[in-house]
C-alpha cells in the first residue's frame, strides 16, 4: 500500500495517509478539520545522503570536510 499525500480544500492542511493504490481522497476526511474529499497532491522526495548522488556520478567527495556537498570543488 503506498503513501499518498493530500491536502484539505477547507484549511489547506497538508497530511500523509497509508492508502489502497489510486486513492483519491473522495472518502477520506481532513484530520485537523474533519473536512470530507481532501485532494490528493503530487508528493516529492529528498536524497538524504549526499555523497549517494556524488559516487552515482563517478565523481567522489572523497577528502571533503564539508557536510553541505555544495562545498565540494570537482
Amino acid at each position: 500500500m503506498p503513501i499518498y499525500e493530500f491536502r484539505c480544500g477547507k484549511c489547506h492542511h497538508k497530511f500523509q495517509k497509508l492508502c489502497a493504490m489510486g486513492e483519491n481522497g473522495q472518502n477520506l476526511t481532513c484530520p485537523a478539520c474533519q473536512a470530507p474529499g481532501p485532494t490528493r497532491v503530487m508528493s516529492g522526495f529528498i536524497v538524504n545522503n549526499p555523497g549517494a548522488l556524488a559516487g552515482s556520478r563517478g565523481d567522489s567527495c572523497k577528502g571533503c570536510t564539508s557536510s553541505n556537498c555544495s562545498a565540494c570543488k570537482h
